[in-house]
């Protein structure tokens, strides 16, 4: 896999669009990425957030040449990136990769069908908790940024039910939210406050990708990335 090389992601960058050609992948080995589906010409909702655990450009695995989303960058990091008929070979003659690509994608269907649940009757306090937790997660830190706006797509709902929702966390001292600096207080309580679909999310990956040694440990470990057959080749930053 020489042909991969570790690239900078900057914030706002932008690296697929809906119906666009994908033209590389991209796997995050730190930051986190945004998944944005468009509800009418004026409004799009998040549906998905990828750390060091996924990629971007997984319908290339189901043959799909093109992105069902908009990605973009909202944590900026590294990612190894290939452009995308060096991933296709690699996909061909990897049984391994294979299996994997396989399993993740059959998680990021569960994923999915785990927020439009969620979206639909779960209280808006609930659900940002767990949003919170999830880009914890993938920051690997208690500390990242987030602006109201991005909050607000994550969420599907006004600006003003981020506030509500936002204040609440903070009265409960769960989070610190001061112009888009987020801090987590207590990640325990923030667990608590979150709806079950944030343990749901975590328990499909470790049944479908997670490595023994880490089942059972607390949510905040590590999950297994789905790059781990190609990292060991890529290029480093020039």
């Amino acid at each position: 896999m020489s042909q991969g090389k570790i690239v900078l992601l900057p914030f706002g960058r932008v690296l697929a669009e809906p119906g666009q050609l994908l033209e590389s992948v991209y796997f995050p080995l730190s930051g986190f990425i945004s998944l944005f589906t468009a509800v009418d010409e004026r409004h799009s909702i998040e549906v998905g957030l990828i750390g060091n655990e996924g990629m971007v450009g997984s319908s290339l695995a189901l043959g799909v040449d093109s992105s069902p989303v908009h990605a973009l960058v909202q944590g900026p990091g590294k990612a190894l990136q290939l452009e995308a008929d060096v991933f296709e070979t690699a996909l061909g003659n990897s049984a391994t990769l294979q299996r994997v690509m396989q399993r993740y994608l059959h998680v990021v269907l569960g994923n999915l069908a785990q927020a439009a649940a969620c979206s639909r009757f779960h209280l808006v306090e609930a659900r940002l908790a767990r949003w919170l937790l999830m880009t914890q997660d993938r920051a690997h830190s208690p500390d990242f940024h987030l602006t109201h706006e991005l909050l607000a797509h994550m969420l599907g709902v006004r600006r003003v039910g981020v506030t509500k929702a936002a204040t609440a966390l903070q009265q409960r001292r769960l989070i610190r939210y001061s112009r888009g600096d987020i801090t987590v207080l207590d990640r325990t309580g923030l667990e608590r406050a979150s709806c079950t679909c944030y343990r749901a999310d975590r328990a499909l990956y470790e049944e479908i990708l997670g490595s023994r040694q880490s089942r059972g440990k607390p949510l905040e470990t590590e999950l297994t990335p789905v790059s781990s057959p190609l990292r060991n080749s890529a290029k480093p930053i020039n």
